[in-house]
């Protein structure tokens, strides 16, 4: 099993080109440039998102508030093997 867990300061979304890679349940709802790249590599490395498969409340899956306490982001995201069954 692979995980990969860190604050890649990357916005994932619910795009449906990205499903096999990403899940439902990401706060955003498009990628940003970093998302893409995340998810380009966790395609290229048979990981999946695994932060944005699970349903959780908002107020759970903020990783990061700005100072002013108005904008919240998931910028820290678990990539992980597809099936989480397989070891390498």
């Amino acid at each position: 099993m692979k995980i990969l867990l860190g604050d890649f300061n990357t916005k994932v979304g619910r795009e449906n080109i990205f499903k096999p890679t990403i899940g439902n349940e990401s706060q955003h709802q498009d990628n940003n440039d970093n998302g893409v790249r995340l998810v380009n590599f966790a395609t290229s490395k048979n990981l999946v998102v695994k932060s944005t498969m699970f349903p959780h409340r908002n107020i759970h899956k903020y990783t990061w508030t700005s100072p002013d306490g108005k904008t919240y982001n998931q910028i820290d995201h678990i990539l992980m093997t597809g099936d989480g069954s397989r070891a390498y």
